[in-house]
């Protein structure tokens, strides 16, 4: 089964859903992992929809920064 016909089938599915349940379908918030700049440590930091920096503390040594 081609990529083409892989998305057709799932756009196919999910039409079929709405249509059935009236399911909604909504975009989340995006997770990001953030390397800490003192110490390295990888913090799992949640971002509102749009944003791209956000403020955070580090979970191992307390820093706080902000995500690029």
């Amino acid at each position: 089964m081609s990529k083409q016909a892989m998305r057709e089938e799932t756009e196919r599915l999910v039409r079929e859903a709405i249509e059935r349940r009236g399911l909604t379908i909504k975009q989340g918030d995006t997770r990001i992992d953030a390397v800490c700049g003192k110490c390295g440590a990888v913090n799992k930091v949640s971002a509102p929809k749009g944003q791209n920096r956000v403020r955070y503390t580090c979970k191992d040594c307390g820093h706080a920064q902000v995500t690029l």
